[in-house]
């Protein structure tokens, strides 16, 4: 049997998220010893590293957790994996497309600060942004 402060060693994750982990069902309750503390089987730590490295993939703790309870009935969970992978990559391709848009953005709002400024125009605050549409019409 391990204690907590072992397991949290030998997975390199903390105490405290290994209790967040139990109390989110994501691991078994572990037994207690008659002073209360927790210990855990050696069937624990491949649960704890398959918990770590699938947020290392951007997936949370909620999706992990549907993960788990699949492969707990017996079922094979690497199609829900596939699907939440390709959710994840739809999202950050979306947010890079929205950061390269306002990268467009903020370029030619320096062009232009640089264009108003060779013209010698004045602004009340500043050109940059007075001359950058705010999105309405």
């Amino acid at each position: 049997m391990l204690t907590v402060g072992r397991v949290a060693e030998q997975t390199g994750l903390s105490a405290k998220a290994i209790r967040l982990y139990e109390a989110g069902g994501l691991i078994d309750p572990p037994e207690r010893t008659p002073a209360g503390y927790r210990t855990y089987g050696d069937d624990t730590l491949p649960v704890l590293r398959f918990i770590r490295r699938a947020q290392a993939l951007g997936l949370s703790l909620k999706e992990i957790k549907r993960i788990l309870d699949l492969q707990r009935e017996g079922r094979q969970p690497c199609g829900l994996v596939t699907g939440l992978l390709d959710e994840h990559l739809a999202e950050i391709d979306q947010r890079i497309a929205d950061l390269q848009a306002l990268r467009e953005t903020l370029q030619a709002a320096r062009d232009r600060a640089d264009q108003a400024a060779d013209r010698g125009e004045t602004a009340v605050i500043c050109h940059i942004i007075e001359a950058t549409p705010d999105g309405t019409n």
